[in-house]
């Protein structure tokens, strides 16, 4: 038994390591793969390119910028899910899904709500404020709460990109100045729609958004088998022992 459980706390460590290294490598990505204040040259780039990247506003290459639907969440019916803040995970940003529930309203919903890809959700007000989601289709029928703010990145920018800018220091220094209020922190849709970010050529763009997509994916791997593990491990000591 004590071997057992030797050899199972052994690949929880090992996950945990990779896990880890993992973080630490995405956070020094972000850092050095975007550029820092004022400067339009991140500190590493992909071979190939040399242009300076350009400011825009999040609005010049995203519409919408609209509030959620106003609903409570009720039990899964199987088919319509219903994102809200507590459903994205604070580290990976992946729609949780051990959770899952569907708005909870009688009347047909209106499409407005259901996410398609291309779309960035942002969290706009109290403790969450300033977190953010990019959907994707593998995520399925998807409705987002009121809490939270839609925008869609038109086709002369790429959405991964635009989401891996809202993970750096630039943007988490944005949230801290833009959502001081008297009150609860907030932050509305024209102040997103007026977020400042320095952007390269769309074709640098993808490739830095496929770089963090692939980093994200073997995060997220580490991390469920890090789950798994540990709720095996906590099964088998119920099982195990008298």
């Amino acid at each position: 038994i004590a071997s057992f459980f030797g050899r199972l706390d052994s690949l929880i460590t090992l996950h945990q390591r990779k896990y880890d290294k993992l973080c630490v490598l995405k956070k020094s990505m972000l850092d050095k793969m975007f550029p820092k204040g004022g400067s339009l040259y991140p500190e590493i780039r992909f071979a190939g390119f040399t242009d300076p990247w350009e400011q825009r506003k999040l609005g010049e290459v995203a519409s919408g910028f609209e509030y959620g639907l106003n609903a409570a969440a009720s039990d899964f019916d199987g088919e319509k899910k219903y994102l809200r803040i507590t459903d994205i995970d604070d580290q990976t940003r992946e729609f949780r899904t051990d959770d899952l529930s569907s708005p909870d309203i009688n009347n047909p919903i209106d499409d407005r709500y259901l996410l398609k890809e291309g779309d960035i959700l942002f969290a706009r007000t109290g403790a969450s404020v300033g977190k953010t989601y990019l959907y994707k289709a593998s995520d399925g029928k998807t409705y987002y709460a009121g809490f939270l703010i839609r925008a869609h990145v038109s086709d002369e920018a790429d959405a991964g990109f635009i989401f891996q800018s809202t993970l750096t220091e630039r943007y988490k220094q944005f949230v801290l100045l833009t959502s001081q209020r008297s009150g609860q922190p907030g932050i509305n849709a024209q102040e997103y729609s007026d977020l400042l970010l320095p952007l390269p050529s769309l074709m640098e763009q993808r490739r830095i958004g496929a770089f963090f997509d692939r980093l994200d994916s073997l995060i997220t791997l580490h991390q469920r088998k890090l789950e798994l593990l540990r709720n095996i491990k906590k099964s088998m000591l119920d099982k195990m022992f008298v």
